[in-house]
């Protein structure tokens, strides 16, 4: 179908402008659609929460996140790389915690730091970018463009502001059929070009009568775009960052060089602000570390541990705040074994964490074997999507079999 100067102009513009302001948005319905809530879950639970996703990229060494200090396995393949037993957070059962990790330690005590153990999927890929695309898309056997909440997203209305990724790109994992969420900037969020253009963008991004496919959705977008820039600023205008009525504490300079914290700030400003999000995406890179580990390991899971416990801090005394679970996973784990450049190579199973006032803490499915070993590598002992049906059911409130293809059993984690 041919494409007037109108509909050109406008896909030009939308996507120029959308570019400029860090903000992803595609979806197919129309504003005349009705928005409707997230279906009941099937399980009658109370699944009113909000989720957040922590996306570890690079493949976590699981097994220097949980020790098995009292296995000796553990030290006799990392004899050097490994922790000795009086320098892990101890837990319970023979595990630790690594040493930075104090902040989750905190929430392990007050028991809303629930530890996944071995977690994986059958017939393991050790490939960065296919591994973590069937862990976004939840489809291990298939190669698909849309993610897990994504098809959630297909399912459950048209508001743009229902899954939010913080950072300049949308991952698949937030990607559906017909429907999207957005991806927004740390940064403030302003349109390029002052009012004039943002009006111009604005009246460009109207649905004209008889639009070819391409281009009601390209306006549709454009309106997305629009929509989601207001709704954040409205939200965020005049709170501070430190919000003292509340009783909570900002991650405002607390981060210095952390990536992920000025990430999860902007999540906390916006859960204590009543956003309708119900599923956050934030990330922090680095972690493949085939060389001379141990240092920039524990650095970065310091990282997390600063971030993440200066988030839950920030949230407490909201109520908002009591409805969030964040989730922490990776692409893959290390193999057991250091290698000859005192790192650890691609691997397989790998722990999952979940933390936040909704959770049961305490551990769950069974460690993996450091001796019964599949090529060198940890054999799984819990299905991924066990964990993102629990995620989907008992926090989310929807059938998961929609977004999984299939049903699997929930991790009583919540």
């Amino acid at each position: 179908m041919p494409i007037t100067r109108r509909e050109f102009v406008l896909g030009g513009l939308g996507a120029g402008v959308a570019g400029a302001a860090g903000l992803v948005l595609s979806r197919t319905p129309s504003d005349s659609e009705p928005r409707t809530a997230s279906k009941p879950s099937s399980t009658g639970s109370a699944a009113g929460g909000i989720l957040v996703l922590l996306t570890l990229y690079g493949g976590n060494d699981g097994l220097n996140t949980v020790i098995p200090y009292e296995d000796g396995s553990y030290l006799g393949g990392r004899a050097t790389l490994g922790y000795q037993p009086d320098q892990v957070l101890p837990l319970g059962d023979g595990l630790g915690l690594h040493p930075n990790l104090k902040a989750l330690k905190s929430l392990w005590d007050a028991k809303r730091l629930a530890v996944v153990r071995g977690v994986g999927y059958p017939n393991p890929d050790r490939s960065h970018f296919r591994s973590m695309d069937i862990w976004q898309s939840a489809m291990p056997d298939d190669q698909v463009v849309t993610g897990w909440v994504g098809r959630w997203l297909d399912q459950t209305g048209n508001d743009p502001l229902r899954a939010v990724s913080v950072g300049g790109s949308l991952p698949r994992i937030f990607g559906g059929d017909k429907a999207a969420g957005a991806a927004v900037p740390v940064g403030e969020l302003t349109l390029p070009g002052g009012p004039s253009v943002r009006s111009a963008f604005a009246a460009m991004a109207q649905p004209s009568t008889g639009a070819s496919p391409l281009a009601a959705r390209v306006a549709q977008s454009g309106r997305d775009l629009l929509a989601v820039d207001d709704a954040i600023a409205h939200l965020l205008a005049g709170r501070p960052q430190n919000d003292e009525a509340s009783g909570s504490t900002s991650l405002e300079g607390t981060g210095g060089a952390n990536q992920l914290t000025p990430q999860l700030e902007l999540v906390a400003r916006l859960v204590k602000a009543g956003s309708p999000t119900r599923v956050y995406g934030v990330s922090l890179g680095g972690f493949d570390t085939h060389a001379n580990e141990k240092e920039t390991h524990a650095r970065l899971l310091g990282d997390v541990d600063e971030a993440v416990g200066a988030f839950f801090k920030s949230l407490e005394g909201s109520a908002q705040g009591s409805r969030v679970v964040l989730v922490a996973y990776s692409e893959f784990g290390r193999r057991v074994a250091a290698n000859g450049s005192n790192g650890t190579d691609h691997g397989t199973a790998a722990p999952v964490f979940a933390a936040g006032a909704p959770v049961k803490g305490g551990f769950y499915g069974d460690e993996p074997s450091l001796t019964d070993l599949d090529s060198g590598d940890l054999k799984f002992t819990t299905d991924f999507r066990s964990v993102y049906a629990t995620l989907l059911e008992d926090l989310i409130g929807v059938e998961s079999k929609a977004s999984l293809g299939t049903s699997f059993k929930p991790v009583p984690f919540l």
